[in-house]
């Protein structure tokens, strides 16, 4: 199955941070006027021709440049909850040390080790968790579109990858 990997634009956060929401309520943030303008052009790229289904992480963000794309493309859009973001403090602790989470992570390579500042999800996790997120896909569609995050898309590409919003990366899955 060919997958077209689209980064979400770019999204803003003063009405989560007027709202006081804590650490992973930032996944509230919807988009700025530019990320709507970055939305509105990946959708009219020529890679997205021939996809039959979007395939979206359901944080606002991630969500609201799916729903971009399926309005101009005439594609149907669906959920996948596993498509979220990485997860800075899977044990929902508030810890003061999210804030520090992802500079850990890029440090430690996504490793797993004893010395985390905090219990953030490994890149291995990552991986398992998002791929299985696809699996159902692999015999049902030839082509799809899959809108996300630039650490999720990671798990398909590289660990390095800096994907700008509204990137796209196509890979194929088997």
């Amino acid at each position: 199955m060919k997958v077209i990997l689209i980064r979400h634009g770019e999204a803003r956060y003063d009405e989560v941070r007027l709202r006081k929401y804590p650490n992973q309520g930032f996944d509230l943030g919807k988009l700025s006027d530019l990320g709507v303008s970055q939305a509105e052009k990946v959708s009219k790229d020529k890679r997205l021709l021939g996809a039959e289904l979007i395939i979206s992480s359901p944080y606002t963000r991630a969500l609201q440049t799916a729903a971009i794309i399926s309005k101009n493309t005439n594609i149907k859009l669906t959920v996948e909850n596993d498509l979220h973001e990485w997860m800075p403090d899977v044990d929902f602790t508030s810890s003061p040390l999210v804030g520090e989470a992802y500079n850990d992570y890029i440090k430690n390579r996504g490793l797993d080790t004893p010395n985390k500042i905090i219990n953030w999800e490994t890149y291995e996790n990552l991986k398992k968790r998002t791929h299985n997120a696809l699996k159902p896909y692999i015999n049902k569609y030839k082509k799809v579109i899959v809108v996300c995050h630039g650490i999720v898309m990671t798990t398909f590409t590289h660990f390095d990858d800096l994907v700008e919003n509204c990137g796209i990366r196509e890979v194929e899955l088997l």
